[in-house]
């Protein structure tokens, strides 16, 4: 009995051991601010996160003010929607650099429901019939009720999203459609600011072909524009554009960015004030911006029914644009997104602050380009601007009555140049793959006819159909035996010259299907050679899988990278099976040559279809000279690809090698390493 009581005992002190080092586990991966909080560098990363928080909360400011217009509400609530997402972001998200917040394609789908549920009774924000909550009018909370509602709903969607796993599912979302929606939707929120630059007086227009309809109706009303706002929004438009490329242009000799978006805001307010424009000229002004923070209610949970199509929208639509900032961050400071795990950071985003008035948030790009040319290391600057902006809730706010409404449409429009500048990725889809550029113009037509959401839709859909007809014609070519062979008579001849050279078939198109899987698994293949410390001879025991298959590997041995260095390690994508690729392939092959640099591997490409031509620009180039000294094989470019991976990355000075076979870069390779080895003996 003694005995089976100690067992029992045992077991329940387990019991609850267990179970706490689950919930550590699962508060690390769900709380992703547990992971890096504690060992945040307060020293070297504490003075550049500061200054990267100064600046952002006054672009924070300026486009919460610019957003909240944009979605049909008081300007106040996109000072809430600049404060409370940011906060729950910051501890559920795992990007370092994306600044989230307002952002205008969710302000522009919400005010869809905002304008249809509220219609707009007046354009006056300092309505006097107050509702007794921040002394605004009934009117203005209705409003913001509505938008609330669709932030509410668009998180619930993104948290089941979450829930359901779907985050896996992000790979349908290809850089080119992405990039067509997001222009698309800049081009609406362009359209949509017209009314402001040109101080006209303009009922709200939205629907099916609503974009032409709005300019036929300034065309229509072209004596109406009020020749005051419009000079003021093109000199407002010039000095940000001209400040903003200066600072471009200088960020690496300066410290600290000029805020001209500030600067310009106080600048125009002030001269507004003193040559009191609303009456003398009738410009438009925000108006009175009332103090502190509101108490949470919950959003009208009626209207829910009605506000469905713009939830998904924002959820959709809001997504996919953070993504894509965060996964270019994760890619650029070398650290890890989990897709899903964002899914749960936007959602709460959105419905915990729909309590608190805040419009659909999502991340920004002009914000995060701010964070990159500032230096920000974590998520701590967007926490400072944070208590800046509750400076501005508490304080600033109501010096801002007499800001222009022409002054924030032009720091919209200027603010969404990076997403209007992806026009001249055409060019770039052009010559890596024309099926790309037409679903890019395509999903940009129906984005502008139609709606961000559609347009999204309709890319997505045409692209997995396009490579549905694509796959089945492909002709996947099983070369394996003959080089096999081939390579093994290689290495029986000069063994030891082939050390730490690996050869990794594709046998498959590489398209936006595969791709990441492809990266994954290639680097795993890279990362299993550079641990081991054994020998490689036994074929059949290298990785396996359906996209890529190691079928040949030398004999390499695990020793430091740095010590091997006059024994450079070689990896040869035998490209035999790669019949087609599309835009999301070159780029993630143009990623894996990055890595191997990285890891000072070469990577040599060898078999690549399409007409092979001699260039005897990269025959004479520094990068080959020096490290692949050949005369009875020369250097065959495959055409297409070369000029795609040209096109999609800036490769000029350090060309990827294309090899007409595996033996020419075999030979290449023996050749190469007995000229340095010759060399070697010559110095002794």
């Amino acid at each position: 009995m003694t005995g089976a009581k100690r067992k029992r005992n045992a077991v329940c002190r387990k019991i609850p051991a267990f179970r706490f080092a689950d919930i550590k586990i699962w508060c690390l991966r769900r709380l992703p601010i547990l992971e890096w909080m504690p060992i945040y560098n307060w020293k070297e990363n504490l003075i550049p996160d500061t200054v990267s928080g100064m600046m952002l909360a006054i672009q924070q400011v300026t486009q919460g003010l610019a957003f909240a217009i944009l979605s049909s509400v008081h300007p106040v609530f996109g000072l809430y929607g600049s404060f409370f997402p940011v906060i729950i972001y910051a501890i559920f998200g795992m990007g370092r650099h994306v600044a989230t917040g307002t952002f205008a394609l969710t302000s522009l789908i919400s005010a869809n429901a905002v304008e249809r549920l509220v219609p707009s009774a007046s354009s006056n924000f300092t309505t006097n019939n107050n509702s007794g909550v921040l002394g605004l009018s009934e009117f203005e909370m209705q409003r913001i009720g509505v938008a609330a509602a669709v932030s509410f709903l668009g998180g619930i969607i993104q948290v089941s999203m979450f829930m359901l796993q779907l985050g896996s599912a992000t790979f349908l979302l290809t850089e080119p459609v992405i990039s067509a929606m997001t222009t698309g939707a800049a081009t609406h929120v362009v359209t949509s600011q017209v009314k402001y630059l040109l101080g006209m007086k303009m009922p709200y227009i939205s629907g099916p072909l609503g974009f032409f309809h709005i300019y036929a109706y300034v065309f229509e009303n072209i004596r109406s524009v009020q020749l005051e706002a419009l000079l003021l929004s093109l000199l407002s438009i010039v000095v940000l554009v001209l400040v903003k490329e200066l600072n471009e242009k200088f960020q690496k000799n300066i410290k600290v960015v000029l805020p001209v978006d500030l600067l310009l805001v106080i600048a125009t307010s002030i001269a507004c004030y003193y040559a009191d424009m609303e009456y003398i000229y009738g410009l438009e002004v925000v108006g009175h911006i009332p103090e502190g923070l509101p108490s949470p209610k919950p959003p009208p949970m009626n209207v829910l029914p009605e506000v469905v199509t713009e939830a998904f929208g924002v959820a959709l639509v809001g997504y996919v644009a953070s993504l894509a900032l965060a996964q270019d961050s994760a890619k650029k400071f070398k650290y890890t997104v989990d897709d899903n795990q964002e899914f749960l950071a936007h959602g709460l985003s959105n419905v915990i602050p729909s309590f608190f008035f805040c419009i659909p948030s999502a991340a920004a790009m002009g914000r995060t380009a701010l964070l990159y040319s500032t230096g920000a290391k974590t998520q701590v600057a967007c926490l400072i601007s944070c208590v800046l902006i509750l400076v501005v809730i508490y304080a600033i706010g109501p010096m801002l009555y007499w800001l222009p409404m022409c002054v924030l449409a032009s720091i919209i429009v200027v603010g969404l140049k990076g997403m209007l500048i992806q026009f001249r990725d055409l060019k770039k889809y052009w010559n890596v793959d024309k099926v790309d550029w037409s679903i890019w113009v395509s999903t940009y037509i129906f984005t502008i006819c139609f709606a961000a959401n559609v347009g999204l839709l309709y890319g997505v859909l045409c692209t997995v159909v396009i490579v549905i007809f694509r796959f089945p014609r492909a002709k996947t070519l099983n070369l394996k035996k003959m080089k096999e062979v081939e390579y093994k008579c290689k290495t029986e001849d000069n063994c030891e010259s082939l050390k730490h050279v690996n050869i990794v078939s594709v046998n498959n198109p590489l398209v936006f299907l595969n791709a990441r899987k492809f990266h994954a698994d290639l680097i795993k293949i890279i990362q299993k050679d550079n641990m081991s410390s054994q020998a490689c001879e036994d074929v059949n025991k290298c990785e396996q899988n359906t996209l890529l298959c190691s079928f040949s590997s030398g004999s390499c041995r695990g020793e430091p990278l740095q010590s091997c260095h006059s024994e450079q390690r070689v990896l040869i994508l035998d490209c035999s099976g790669l019949n087609f690729f599309d835009y999301t392939g070159v780029s993630v092959l143009l990623q894996i040559y990055m890595d191997c640099k990285s890891r000072h591997i070469d990577m040599l490409l060898a078999h690549c279809k399409g007409k092979y031509q001699l260039t005897a620009k990269l025959l004479t180039c520094q990068f080959i000279y020096r490290h692949y000294l050949t005369n009875a094989h020369v250097c065959f470019i495959a055409a297409s690809l070369i000029k795609a991976m040209q096109y999609g990355g800036n490769l000029e000075s350090e060309t990827p090698v294309f090899f007409e076979s595996i033996s020419s870069a075999v030979n290449a390779i023996q050749i190469h390493r007995n000229y340095s080895k010759f060399s070697e003996q010559s110095e002794v």
